[in-house]
């Protein structure tokens, strides 16, 4: 129970101080992206460096499982190749179905540092949604800003 409690505190902590916040300029790409379910919502910008994240900036309103996920993926993507960023959240994607497995979380704990907190949203398919809505914007703003930048060549 202690580590669930740890966990709890990890998450909080990224909601009440998230890393990252505030919509920042230069960037390529700009996603919105809605969770219709419950309203959670994140306005996103990748400014990239080559095929470098330079840099990710959002706003975004919602639950903390949501609004603290994005903070958490921050610290995780910066400075990564889009391919290794992406390649993190599809790690993120296998936690999330992971319905709460121990192992898995345990195999995962190295490359998704705070984000493994994220392992008993896991249990819940209601929320599963709310964890992976910045994920999903990061793909989809990257996805973008690679092609802006293939035009711009």
């Amino acid at each position: 129970m202690q580590l669930q409690s740890m966990y709890q505190d990890i998450i909080l902590d990224h909601y009440r101080n998230p890393h990252g916040r505030g919509l920042r300029d230069p960037f390529e790409a700009e996603v919105h992206h809605v969770n219709p379910t419950c309203g959670d919502e994140v306005t996103m910008r990748v400014h990239l460096d080559g095929d470098t994240i330079a840099d990710v900036s959002y706003e975004g309103q919602g639950c903390s499982i949501s609004q603290a996920s994005v903070s958490a993926m921050y610290d995780l993507v910066i400075g990564k190749s889009v391919t290794e960023a992406l390649g993190t959240g599809e790690h993120f994607m296998t936690l999330m179905q992971s319905k709460g497995d121990a192992a898995v979380a345990e195999g995962l704990e190295d490359e998704l540092e705070d984000a493994i907190a994220f392992a008993g949203v896991s249990k819940y398919p209601a929320r599963v949604k709310c964890a992976l809505m910045s994920w999903m914007a990061l793909k989809d703003a990257s996805a973008r800003a690679l092609s802006t930048s293939s035009e711009a060549n």
